[in-house]
């Protein structure tokens, strides 16, 4: 048996501008599920298309996935990633190339792909469940485990209808993931569920792909991208820019990404039909030990982070915020100036800047966010990643020569001591 589970070449799909896709009736629907296991897997497709207006969703793509391989694709909003997945599971059909696929595919793709509405939770397990085609035997033995991972027992019985985008998911990724998949595509229809059912299905994933089986996962949590697949494809307007270790590619996209982003930041001027905030940042900078502005610090050298900001009515209860990303797009830390002394409540402009007496980042780039809020949690206005700077692999003085161990994210410069228990 091969050891290839999808085979890519050439891949196209291209829309029509303005077309839309009819609206299907319940018998319609269910039709169409029950004979998608049937139609062929090595989907070819060629059609002439006329000289009206269209898009490339995908354009030349070809790649090979092997079995038991875990694969994430990234890119930005409608780079092809989605479309690709649809294509996939059988959604919707290239224009042009093919794609293979050696297993059988459980996908979740949108909150409720292969659900239907006026169906209860019950009844969406066992049409899941037979579109993949499944024993009802198999499904019942699933049944249970099924509905606890979903944590939906109460409301097993109820029409998905009446669902909240939440449960709809919890129990969609669950059927996705128990029904034994050979192949499973996720999307970043994750995104739907809270923290700690994020973190539950990526251990689910896991446990998944760690029994051989195979995994495309689509997400713009980039750190839970490098965390869980071993490779990761990167989509630009259709296209894959690059194919390599998740490390490596997840770095060359957030570089692109973050390809304007330097240590000083000039916000755009507002025009005059847009409406102004109460709150606006007119500039921020990255400064040295000696106040200058900079591109790269060393590690512990004290710096600070300038911004002006524009106020054009009292605000009151009134905080800026700084947030620090790496260069995995991970949250490292943030400060506000929550409880300090600062009078910025005022209308005009306020020039404040954050010290930090001693810098713990090690060597890498980091990306800084900032905002204006009121509390607990009213955002005035939010400047996302406008500022950069590089951490260098050279101490500040010499006294703070330093080891590192392992990939850490910062490094405490503690003081020691002892007593003798003579």
């Amino acid at each position: 048996m091969s050891d290839i589970a999808i085979r890519v070449d050439n891949l196209g799909k291209r829309y029509r501008v303005g077309d839309r896709e009819p609206y299907n009736s319940l018998r319609e629907v269910i039709s169409r599920f029950l004979t998608v296991p049937f139609l062929p897997k090595n989907r070819k497709v060629s059609k002439d298309w006329d000289n009206g207006p269209s898009v490339w969703a995908l354009k030349d793509v070809s790649f090979e996935i092997k079995r038991g391989e875990i694969v994430g694709l990234i890119g930005r909003n409608g780079a092809g990633k989605s479309t690709l997945l649809k294509i996939l599971s059988r959604i919707t059909e290239p224009t042009a190339g093919e794609a293979k696929i050696y297993g059988r595919v459980g996908s979740l793709l949108e909150v409720g792909t292969g659900f239907h509405r006026e169906l209860t939770g019950r009844e969406n397990i066992y049409l899941n469940g037979a579109i993949l085609g499944m024993k009802k035997v198999e499904i019942t033995r699933k049944f249970d485990e099924i509905v606890a991972f979903a944590e939906i027992d109460k409301f097993i019985d109820t029409p998905v209808k009446h669902y909240s985008s939440g449960m709809y998911m919890r129990l969609a990724f669950s059927v996705a993931a128990h029904l034994d998949p050979e192949i499973l595509l996720v999307d970043e229809v994750l995104a739907v569920g809270d923290a700690a059912f994020q973190r539950k299905c990526l251990g689910k994933m896991g446990e998944i792909a760690g029994k051989g089986r195979t995994i495309m996962f689509v997400s713009h949590n980039i750190e839970a991208i490098q965390r869980l697949c071993e490779r990761c494809l990167w989509f630009d307007t259709g296209r894959v820019a690059l194919d390599a270790a998740a490390g490596v590619t997840a770095s060359s996209y957030l570089r692109q990404s973050h390809l304007d982003v330097n240590t000083y930041y000039q916000a755009p001027q507002p025009s005059q039909k847009q409406p102004v905030d109460k709150a606006h940042l007119i500039e921020t900078e990255v400064l040295d030990a000696e106040g200058k502005r900079c591109q790269h610090l060393k590690f512990g050298e004290p710096y600070s982070i300038r911004m002006l900001w524009k106020h054009s009515s009292r605000i009151d209860g009134v905080a800026y915020a700084v947030r620090i990303y790496d260069d995995r797009d991970r949250f490292l830390c943030a400060v506000n100036t929550l409880n300090s002394d600062l009078e910025i409540d005022q209308p005009g402009i306020h020039d404040v800047q954050c010290k930090v007496a001693n810098n713990i980042l090690v060597p890498g780039e980091y990306y800084i966010s900032m905002g204006c809020y009121v509390r607990p949690h009213t955002n005035v206005h939010v400047v996302d990643s406008c500022l950069k700077f590089v951490i260098l692999n050279v101490p500040y003085q010499a006294e703070n020569s330093f080891n590192i161990v392992g990939s850490p994210v910062f490094v405490l410069q503690p003081s020691w001591s002892q007593k003798s228990n003579d």
